[in-house]
């Protein structure tokens, strides 16, 4: 899995048209989300095929501008303060967290700016876990 990052045009209907044309090349959304600021909708996607995601939009005119590797990992749940907890162990390793959402799967998902070290926080966190 993949994250793709998209910008859209804040008018009725552009995400509309990205899901629509992401679905029609076979390409699920599976965890995300969009947020408009200074007039432009950002776009996070957790995606199988990020590339084919990338080509269908830039090739319907929507800036699809990066893939990201990701970093998936599953909270406990019933346990308050695990993104507070997650989020402390990158920053004391030096990480910074890019992106942050849920799949549809109930995992956090994280781009963070430097995924080998982000990587090992996450697997130290897995097996504490």
């Amino acid at each position: 899995m993949k994250d793709l990052s998209v910008e859209l045009e804040n008018t009725p209907g552009a995400l509309a048209q990205m899901g629509e044309l992401l679905g029609a090349a076979g390409v699920s959304l599976e965890g995300g989300g969009v947020f408009v600021h200074n007039n432009i909708g950002y776009a996070h996607f957790l995606v199988e095929d990020a590339q084919r995601g990338m080509d269908v939009l830039i090739a319907n005119g929507i800036k699809a501008s990066k893939i990201n590797e990701v970093l998936i990992q599953k909270l406990k749940q019933d346990v308050p303060g695990q993104l507070g907890m997650i989020s402390r162990e990158m920053q004391k390793a030096g990480v910074n967290i890019l992106v942050q959402y849920s799949d549809h799967q109930n995992r956090l998902i994280l781009v963070v700016d430097d995924y080998q070290k982000g990587k090992a926080v996450s697997e130290k966190w897995k097996s504490s876990m």
